[in-house]
């Protein structure tokens, strides 16, 4: 009798390990190539830091199995060491979603934080606070998780990341006194954190977070068994974002670029195997709205697609 109580709480404390995980699944890079004449150990001991904050760190209340955690990549490129334990880079993050009944992760954010600039010694513990502004490589660390997070929902229910992009903007309104670059409205050229969460959260930008849904949940999530229709329904958010762009929610557009820099190539691939009409409908909006792929866009109809 003992040895069964023992083998079901050591069943229940596996079934509770595969069930409580974190969020994220996130692979970390750091290139530092550029930083000469120094302990190059550092580099390893602040990767696997890290590693252990993004995947380690509960981000959400929320349930998530081992398989359920979002896939996504930090690359750290530093270019730039100021002293002892100051350093200057950039950071490139990615994300990706399963689409469902198929292999295939669809990318959902890929962009360049040119603005990487932060404090570490080796061993430091790597701590962030909801409340205030630690330090900046666990306030961008955090501002990114929740962006990630933000997105992923958002592609599974409408409007459902607002609360990730909401704790995004409170990181960056804890960071306003800060020194580093990249948390306020007037540096750069409207391009770096502060407006990520400012358009993220903008009511002009609304249907583009609806597109969001619909292009991943009822677009790519059918097309396993109804291509066309799921095909069909994608075609239709680009005359959304058609709309979106003709509005102009801001000079910049860079919500817009945010999706495209995430989307173009995979747009191409959807799109190639189409037929002719809708091959020349979706390259022409595709070629407006994000003008500089538009060498990529062409490449929808120079085949020639074939219906399916």
């Amino acid at each position: 009798m003992m040895n069964k109580v023992k083998y079901l709480i050591l069943f229940l404390l596996l079934a509770s390990t595969q069930l409580f995980s974190q969020e994220l699944r996130c692979n970390i890079q750091i290139n530092s190539q550029k930083i000469q004449g120094t302990n190059r150990q550092i580099f390893q001991t602040l990767q696997t830091a890290i590693y252990e904050f993004m995947n380690n760190t509960n981000w959400t209340n929320h349930v998530f199995g081992q398989d359920e955690r979002i896939e996504c990549t930090i690359m750290i490129n530093l270019n730039e060491q100021i002293g002892s334990d100051e350093y200057k880079g950039t950071l490139q993050v990615q994300s990706r979603r399963p689409i469902f009944n198929a292999s295939y992760n669809s990318p959902m954010l890929n962009f360049m934080d040119n603005n990487l600039h932060f404090r570490y010694l080796e061993f430091d513990k790597l701590e962030f606070s909801e409340t205030s502004h630690l330090n900046n490589l666990t306030s961008t660390l955090a501002f990114y998780a929740y962006i990630i997070i933000g997105f992923d929902y958002d592609s599974f229910s409408y409007l459902g990341g607002t609360e990730y992009f909401q704790k995004a903007e409170k990181i960056v309104t804890n960071a306003q006194n800060a020194q580093e670059r990249g948390w306020k409205a007037y540096e750069g050229n409207r391009k770096n954190r502060y407006w990520m969460a400012e358009n993220l959260l903008n009511d002009k930008y609304r249907p583009l977070r609806e597109v969001y849904y619909r292009y991943h949940r009822l677009g790519l999530d059918r097309m396993s068994d109804k291509l066309m229709e799921g095909r069909a329904e994608i075609a239709e958010t680009l005359t959304n974002i058609q709309k979106i762009y003709r509005e102009k929610p801001d000079p910049y557009m860079f919500f817009l670029q945010i999706f495209f820099d995430a989307k173009s190539d995979e747009l191409v691939n959807i799109f190639s195997e189409s037929f002719p009409t809708e091959q020349t409908r979706v390259s022409n909006i595709l070629i407006e709205v994000d003008n500089a792929n538009a060498s990529k866009y062409k490449k929808i109809s120079s085949g020639g697609g074939s219906e399916r």
